[in-house]
């Protein structure tokens, strides 16, 4: 008995793996109807990232060197603001469509605006090879700011990436070294409601007037706090949005496959509040030649084709 006992135990462990097989096979596309509309996956975050360099090389090369990607108080007038040098609080949402789109927003925790900031120490052409020449472009960068929007969206029907954000720059200073000149206070903020985003010629001004406060640009927040936030977001941040896909060059081009990106729409107001040119610009020495802003600044209709190309030998007469 003993033996038909460990015999039949063998046996159903044998037979377990098949058993959980046929129950597999069991749920087929009418049973997978029934887990539609499960939530997807959510990830919580919180990091600081420092890179040494960045290098990309061609024949020469171009590099970025040391980077610091966290919170507003990676710098030091984000940290005078208050904020600490993480980028926290932020929830990542990823779910699949029923069309099968796969669909990414990136919001916060807390519901404000996600805090970030950067550093980088320099940014250089180097010459190749054996070659010992260098340029600085750019170097002392600093800047801070509050992302308030990033959707992502990969549409299976067009094989498009649209990207969808709203973002502001509330300080960023950096030294343009070969060019002799200093960019200090500069920001990059929303165009505010003396805009006409949905161009039907009425600027949101006009449209709030004309509906008593109501509405304005497609929103209507009369009852609906969605769109109050939404309408925030589209008048206090930077727009951007944009599309990433294969495709082919533009106009004439006979380019195939190459990287398009399609620039929907930006909308923003940019304000430097200080040019210095001349002197010691990182020590501050240099002269101040004033200040600039732009208004209702919109990029619309705008498309790249980026691929790459040989270089022609060049030869001399």
């Amino acid at each position: 008995m003993k033996g038909l006992k460990k015999i039949a135990l063998a046996t159903a462990v044998a037979a377990a793996p098949f058993a959980a097989q046929a129950e597999l096979k069991a749920l087929n596309d009418s049973a997978m109807g029934n887990v539609t509309g499960q939530a997807g996956v959510t990830i919580e975050l919180e990091t600081k990232v420092s890179i040494g360099q960045f290098k990309y090389t061609d024949e020469g090369s171009f590099a970025v060197n040391d980077i610091v990607l966290g919170g507003a108080g990676v710098t030091t007038s984000g940290a005078t603001a208050g904020y600490n040098d993480l980028l926290d609080q932020l929830k990542i949402d990823i779910d699949v469509a029923d069309d099968g789109d796969a669909v990414i927003h990136v919001g916060t925790l807390d519901g404000n605006p996600i805090d970030w900031g950067m550093t980088a120490g320099s940014m250089e052409l180097l010459a190749g090879g054996t070659g010992t020449d260098s340029t600085t472009l750019i170097s002392n960068m600093s800047g801070w700011g509050n992302l308030a929007q990033l959707d992502m969206r990969v549409d299976t029907a067009t094989d498009h990436l649209n990207i969808v954000a709203a973002f502001d720059v509330q300080d960023m200073d950096f030294d343009v070294d070969f060019l002799g000149i200093g960019i200090r206070d500069m920001t990059v903020t929303g165009a505010g409601t003396n805009f006409d985003y949905d161009g039907n010629g009425q600027t949101a001004d006009e449209e709030l007037a004309a509906s008593g406060g109501t509405a304005a640009e497609g929103y209507d927040w009369s009852t609906d706090a969605q769109q109050q936030l939404a309408f925030g977001k589209l008048t206090n941040y930077a727009n951007v949005n944009l599309d990433v896909y294969k495709g082919a060059g533009l106009g004439a081009s006979t380019a195939t496959n190459v990287l398009r990106v399609d620039v929907n729409n930006v909308y923003m107001d940019v304000n430097i509040a200080d040019i210095q040119i001349g002197g010691d610009i990182a020590a501050g020495t240099g002269q101040s030649i004033g200040s600039v802003a732009m208004d209702n600044l919109a990029i619309t209709d705008t498309k790249l084709a980026i691929y790459g190309h040989d270089i022609s030998p060049v030869t001399t007469p």
